[in-house]
């Protein structure tokens, strides 16, 4: 089975992401429970890290009653570690509506790949286009470090006008009042709105046997944000829209300066219960990009573009799950996405007193789905809907002491690969 680089790189069960991620909390779920921890050290193997050893950590209430603590950190026999960090929902002071995400991620990989120009045996080939070659990356060792602050700021419009921390009240996992949204189309009477700023910093280093790659970016993130779901965690009703404009500046140490603007959509629809289900979802999503800066000049070479890790690229924990990490790229794609989220009634962590009582698993959720996505020289619709790439899956998801878990099986024409990261895909 392939695996996916980010897979490799973020392979834990519990860490959040460092990339296009928005799973964030304004408060964990009101539900007693025995502790608002989870520390689990667990190990695994594959060809990134060899045997690894591993530990979680996970506080919610930390700091603050809304906010949360992540932290993770892996060693592996071949030389491969990691650390990450994150801080979540930290509200400023002296703020009555900001609030603060920090994320520091260290990490060091042996046998690294990056889809990147470079690979001699693709001389005239550009690295992560649609129509490129599957071997067409650079492998060696290298480093992969990140740090992010997200400053979130909530309008007083909406449900945002009367209620800056979420209010969820919930029966096993499942939200039975305070819904923050999905009652409405209109942002002034429905849902939360945001204006969020992200500072960035990313340096991704291989040093393969031909060539040493680096590519480093620094930046602002802006992005305007709707969320009109009814428990962000695990929405059943509603929508979320984001508009992001994304800018290296080309100061510092930055490789280049770039720009990428994208837009997201995501509905739900709730069938409701059944005989064998406590809940039904179905859930879609529609994400597209363009970096305006990106030149492609008539030698062959690209000025002003986005790194392979940000603006338009498919692949890895959080479009089209079944392909490698950022194995497809360019200036402009776009991307699909189906889910049908089943939360059966049964249980079996029930069954294992002594693991629940670490865990406090409320619920197991069954996700079947299905992916499309193409990446373009050009915001062409035409052009970006066809030859378009594809893949199913399925995956199983847990909620944990108000910490969703995910693992998703998926494969495509070029192999199958495993995912595992907190919160649904959903909302980058």
């Amino acid at each position: 089975m392939k695996r996916s680089v980010c897979t490799a790189c973020w392979l834990l069960l519990l860490a959040p992401a460092a990339g296009r991620a928005q799973e964030d909390a304004l408060s964990p779920p009101h539900e007693p429970q025995a502790s608002n921890e989870i520390k689990i050290p667990y190990a695994f193997y594959n060809d990134l890290f060899g045997a690894a050893g591993a530990f979680v950590y996970s506080r919610s209430g930390f700091l603050q009653k809304q906010s949360r603590l992540i932290g993770t950190g892996m060693l592996g026999t071949l030389g491969s570690g990691m650390l990450f960090l994150r801080a979540q929902d930290l509200l400023v002071p002296g703020f009555d509506r900001l609030f603060a995400d920090p994320i520091l991620s260290v990490a060091y990989f042996n046998g690294e790949y990056a889809y990147v120009s470079g690979n001699p045996r693709y001389p005239s080939q550009q690295a992560g286009t649609n129509g490129s070659a599957y071997g067409n990356y650079l492998t060696g060792d290298g480093w992969d470090n990140y740090l992010r602050l997200s400053f979130r700021y909530l309008l007083p419009i909406g449900w945002g006008r009367d209620h800056v921390v979420n209010d969820y009240h919930l029966e096993g996992g499942l939200l039975v009042s305070g819904a923050t949204g999905g009652e409405s189309l209109n942002p002034l009477a429905s849902g939360k709105t945001f204006v969020e700023l992200r500072p960035f910093y990313r340096s991704l280093t291989v040093d393969a046997s031909t060539l040493k790659t680096t590519q480093k970016t620094n930046g602002i993130d802006v992005s305007l944000i709707w969320d009109n779901r009814d428990f962000f965690t695990n929405p059943s009703v509603g929508q979320s829209i984001t508009l992001r404009w994304s800018r290296d500046f080309g100061w510092l140490d930055s490789t280049n300066s770039w720009s990428v603007v994208a837009g997201e959509l995501d509905q739900y629809f709730s069938l409701g219960a059944s005989d064998w289900f406590r809940q039904r979802v179905i859930a879609l999503d529609m994400w597209t990009a363009l970096s305006p800066s990106w030149d492609y000049r008539p030698d062959g070479t690209i000025a002003n573009r986005s790194p392979i890790f940000a603006g338009a690229n498919l692949g890895g924990i959080w479009t089209m799950r079944g392909y490698r990490f950022a194995r497809f790229s360019d200036k402009a794609g776009i991307y699909y996405s189906a889910e049908y989220r089943m939360i059966p009634r049964w249980n079996p962590f029930m069954s294992w007193s002594w693991l629940q009582e670490q865990l406090g698993v409320d619920w197991i959720q069954l996700v079947p789905f299905a992916e499309l996505g193409r990446v373009a020289p050009s915001w062409d619709l035409s052009e970006l809907h066809s030859s378009m790439k594809w893949d199913l899956g399925f995956g199983v998801r847990v909620l944990a002491k108000g910490l969703l878990v995910r693992v998703d099986l998926a494969g495509s024409p070029e192999g199958a690969a495993v995912q595992m990261m907190v919160g649904h895909p959903f909302q980058f």
